[in-house]
């Protein structure tokens, strides 16, 4: 069990490492809260290597983390409604078995930016924020090809060097 919170820890770590330097590094897409989400390198890796619900805490423990240091309540509420999305969608998608790790990440960066506007168009009372959908849809779907072919790297990796990640 202490070996498990462990990696849970390590993997949670890893992947607040990774939203930090997103956030020190401005990638400018040109568009207003496009981000490359480096940090679902870690949760698409897990989706691979670990079981659904170590992924599921590292995810929300990250989200977590990340919104009470470095966030406020709002963008809690968008980053958590955006993740619980993206990890059902992954989860779902990869138990089928008929997507590869760049299919699973493309879907949840998609999911991830529909949860969010999701999120927004309630706290906002507003439904034209769901104008902005089809410029993250795009962002999505790029973002999660390059997030899925940095992940099915790791993945190889892993397996290539007969990695322990269980």
């Amino acid at each position: 069990m202490s070996k498990k919170v462990a990696k849970i820890g390590v993997l949670v770590a890893l992947a607040m490492v990774f939203s930090y330097v997103e956030v020190l590094i401005p990638f400018n897409f040109g568009i207003p809260g496009v981000k490359l989400g480096v940090a679902n390198i870690v949760v698409v890796t897990g989706f691979y290597l670990l079981n659904p619900k170590e992924v599921f805490f590292i995810s929300i423990f990250r989200i977590l983390l990340m919104g009470f240091l470095f966030g406020n309540g709002v963008s809690l509420v968008y980053s958590l409604s955006g993740g619980l999305l993206s990890f059902v969608v992954m989860f779902m998608l990869k138990k089928f078995d008929q997507f590869s790790v760049a299919g699973v990440s493309v879907a949840g960066g998609v999911f991830h930016n529909i949860g969010q506007i999701t999120a927004a168009a309630m706290v906002l009372h507003s439904k034209t924020i769901i104008y902005y959908l089809p410029i993250l849809v795009v962002a999505g779907v790029i973002t999660g090809i390059f997030i899925g072919f940095l992940s099915c790297k790791v993945i190889n990796a892993v397996n290539t060097q007969n990695l322990n990640m269980g």
